[in-house]
Parts: C-alpha cells; structure tokens; sequence
C-alpha cells in the first residue's frame, strides 16, 4: 500500500480557518496492536495539533499497524463535554460492552490528543481514503452483526455518532450514553471475530467555542488528562550552547517530500538533543544554521540550512539582517528557497506566524519553479522566530514581525471609511449650495412681469 500524503486534502480548508478562526475538537487513537505512537510524546493539553502532525500519526499507525480502520465521526464534540457529562463514557449502566476509557486503558497503542485543528479532523475520512485505497463504509447498528473483515484486505469503516437531536427528547447526555454503547458494540464485535484494528474517535466541529487555555490548571481530573511535567514552552534552539550567536524557535516544524512522506521535526529540534547543528557558523556579516536529522526519509539524513547575511543600508542609517534562503538537502541533492521577505534591523529577532512555500498561506518561502526537486518539498513552520546577530544573554530580542500593521482588514475599514465621509461631505457641499429665489410666481394672481429696459 502506497504511503500517501494528507497535505494536499488539507490545504483548502487553511484559507477558511485563517478566516474564521482555528478552532479545535479532541481526537483519540487507539489500535490493538502495540509500540505505534511509542516515540510520539504525550502533547500536553495547550498543544493545538496541527494538520502535518496529525498526517504522520497516521502514518505511523498505518505503516506498521493494522489496515482495518474504524472512524468513529460524531458531529459534533469538545474537550469539555468529557467532563460537563461527566461519567458518560463511562458506561457503567450497561457492562455487557466496554467503556471508551476502559478501551483507552485496555489498548496496547492509544494516543490521546485534547485539541486539533478542526478542519485536518473534518477531512479525516477523505484522508483515510487516500491512504488506505478503499473507499469508506458507513455502518450502523443495523449492519453491525453482518460485518465480516478479512484482516489482509486495507477497509475503512465509518460510524457516524449524534451530538444532539432536534426532538429534544433525549438530554446529551443520553445521548453520549447511547454513543458510548454503540462504540462498545463496534469493538467487541471485532474482537470476536479476531480482526486486528485502528480506531479514531473525534467529530467534524466542536460543539462549542474552544477554551481558554491560559484558565488551564484547576479543571481537575478529565478522561484526556496528560502527564502534567510536559511543558508548554521549550528554550530555543542557540548555536553555540554556551555563548550563542544564533537563535531559533518555531511552535511546529514539519516537513513533507513528494507528497507521500510528512514528518513533524518539532521534538527533535527542541526537546532532544537528536538535531545535528555540525555546519553552522557565525560572525559580524554572515550566519548559517545548519541542522541535521537523521533517518527521516528513507532512512537517510535532511539537512535545513538558514543562510542568513548582515548589511549597513546607508538610507535607513542602519543595519538588517536577511535570510537570503532556505536550502533542504537530501540524497545529494539540495531543494533552494528563497526567504529575502524574512529581515529585520540586524538588533532586532525576525518573527511570524506562518512561515511555509503553500501558495496563498504563509507563502514567504518563494521555491525555484525551475527546480523540479524543490518543488517535490513543503515546508512548514508555525510560530517561527530566528535571530542571527547581536545576540545578548542567550535571549531574543525585540521581534520584528512578517504582519504588517496595515492589514487586509484594516485597508477595507480605511477604504470603506473614506468612502464614506466622502459620500457626506459631498452631500452637505450640495445642500448648503442651494439657494433660494428671490420672488414667487402666484399661480392665481397675475404674474410677474419684469420690465425690460434697453
């Protein structure tokens, strides 16, 4: 089975999220084989899991694990309906079926993730589809007992879960209640029959505005509740480790190639000591980052190189610092983009929120059209933050960042605004111009007659 990238089906769905806003839905995994998430670390709950980590979750649990997948799509569903109904997936009324959590903790391979990009979950079936080969089969209680899986044959299985009915006539809790038992049917009818399984609980919305996760802290135990030691922030990345010279930070890094291959380097950069900086250099006019990791595609080494340069702009009286490109080397062959837009005064650190060569989205990564290699590579980095020169006590300092003041939304207020007082000012022009006559035409008296003198 080929490996296929989800990148691609995720992309539509990043212009109408930057729009509306990110919200996030909760998402578990879990597979009756073992050892499939073992070098995933637990997220901790203020993680927001973004689309290209999602992808190689995925990867990892269809690469090595079973290709019989369940997808259990509830329409709607947040973090806070674990505990605001609290004991539902418990399912202590019926024991004929297991729980959700006594499946969670039962499992040899679970994953639980408290917040995820709600259109990388919503796309999740057409994502599976292309991974697996096979189109989705939607079942129901109905055609439960007449499933018959043949372990070596990829199927995906879709169970649609409601989140409320219009009737009103069950409270949501029962509801969950009934979800809860249906999930337990689905699974104990698979391990009757033996067949080894993936399933994916999560919803296509969530039922409610997301949280916020600086109140994080004092909500007690939940069903999705991590190991508290994982920290929400981490140290940037500084080369050399004792005087630094360069710093980087980015909130995700991931990387894809040829579209079949998406692997998240975020940990490897920040949390471990797995990233090679062998190669990187700095001084008063040039600096390069140079980080190594190895076995990640094909189990050969990728290399990211930052080059960055420093000049004096006598116009601006100052000196800024620009990231001339980004090199991605792999296989003996390197991938060239261009980052000129990424600069900043030479004192100051280079910050954006989305840094990426995805066209229309955080597109500042400008790749080689010619380069048929470059265009096999998307790169992508949340939260981006570099610093090149002038560093002082190993800290960042003041950010110069990629959005500009005048945004988009704030041109059409400006635009719509003048219009406006445009419109006004020519009307009160046009009223106070006219002007009355000096004498009236009575209609039934005899009219006005105005002599003429020669």
């Amino acid at each position: 089975m080929a490996t296929v990238s989800c990148a691609g089906l995720f992309l539509p769905f990043l212009l109408v999220a930057s729009v509306l806003g990110v919200q996030q839905v909760p998402l578990l995994l879990w597979s009756s084989q073992g050892s499939l998430w073992n070098t995933v670390d637990a997220p901790h709950e203020g993680h927001v899991t973004t689309d290209f980590q999602l992808a190689s979750y995925l990867d990892l649990a269809l690469t090595s694990g079973p290709h019989n997948v369940l997808l259990f799509l509830q329409d709607k569903l947040s973090l806070e309906d674990f505990t605001a109904y609290g004991g539902v997936f418990s399912n202590k009324q019926d024991t004929a079926f297991p729980a959700l959590e006594s499946v969670l903790e039962s499992s040899p391979s679970s994953l639980m993730l408290p917040s995820v990009e709600w259109y990388a979950a919503s796309t999740l079936s057409a994502c599976l589809k292309e991974k697996l080969g096979t189109s989705p089969l939607h079942i129901d209680q109905a055609t439960l007992q007449e499933l018959k899986l043949n372990g070596s044959i990829p199927s995906l299985l879709v169970v649609r879960l409601p989140y409320t009915i219009s009737t009103s006539l069950m409270t949501p809790k029962e509801v969950f209640s009934g979800n809860d038992a249906v999930l337990g049917q689905v699974i104990s009818v698979l391990k009757a029959e033996d067949v080894p399984y993936t399933a994916i609980l999560t919803a296509t919305r969530p039922s409610r505005a997301s949280r916020d996760i600086s109140s994080v802290g004092s909500t007690g135990r939940q069903l999705l509740q991590v190991p508290t030691a994982a920290s929400a922030t981490y140290p940037p990345l500084a080369y050399p480790e004792n005087n630094p010279c360069i710093l980087f930070w980015a909130k995700n890094i991931s990387l894809a190639y040829d579209k079949e291959h998406t692997v998240d380097l975020t940990n490897q950069t920040f949390r471990s000591s797995i990233v090679s900086t062998e190669g990187s250099t700095c001084n008063n006019e040039t600096a390069v980052l140079a980080l190594t990791y190895k076995n990640i595609f094909r189990g050969l080494p990728v290399t990211l190189t930052f080059r960055m340069f420093n000049r004096h702009y006598p116009i601006s009286g100052r000196s800024w610092f620009i990231l001339n490109r980004l090199e991605v080397a792999f296989n003996s062959s390197t991938a060239f983009f261009n980052a000129s837009q990424v600069t900043a005064p030479s004192s100051y650190s280079f910050h954006c929120g989305l840094l990426s060569n995805f066209p229309g989205h955080g597109s500042i990564l400008v790749p080689n059209d010619a380069d048929s290699f470059t265009q096999l590579w998307l790169v992508f980095f949340e939260g981006f933050q570099i610093q090149g020169f002038n560093v002082t006590s190993g800290n960042f300092s003041y950010a110069s960042d990629c959005s500009g003041f005048f945004s988009a939304g704030i041109w059409m207020g400006l635009v719509t605004t003048f219009l406006l007082v445009f419109i006004l000012t020519y009307g009160l022009h046009m009223v106070m111009s006219l002007k009355t006559m000096d004498r009236f035409d009575d209609p039934k008296g005899p009219s006005i007659s105005v002599p003429l003198t020669e």
